[in-house]
């Protein structure tokens, strides 16, 4: 059975989440050379890196995902030898983020 992917208004949204999670890689070292970056591209939309490096989470465990519903709507998530990276449609942003959550908490968290 799938797990239930919908949203929980017990759970914090994407934003607060990744704020919790930025703060909580930072140790004094980390955040000095690591970190998340958020751009536009010129397609538009965005792309976000995020940096894996001493984040205790294995960049081969993740499996590529991409959904192509339409030229503005689509997100791309894959990730590297050190980075989770995510290319997505102009309003597809907060879906990024989400994909990166359910990867490093799981559904439930």
């Amino acid at each position: 059975m799938a797990p239930d992917l919908r949203y929980d208004p017990d759970r914090p949204d994407v934003w607060t989440w990744l704020q919790a999670w930025y703060v909580a890689q930072c140790d004094g070292d980390w955040e000095h050379g690591h970190g998340i970056t958020i751009a536009t591209l010129d397609n538009p939309g965005w792309q976000v890196t995020v940096d894996l490096t001493d984040t205790g989470l294995a960049p081969d465990t993740y499996t590529r995902r991409e959904a192509h519903r339409s030229e503005d709507d689509w997100c791309v998530t894959w990730t590297d030898d050190t980075t989770f990276q995510a290319a997505c449609g102009p309003a597809n942003l907060a879906e990024a983020l989400h994909e990166f959550r359910l990867w490093t908490t799981g559904p439930a968290a």
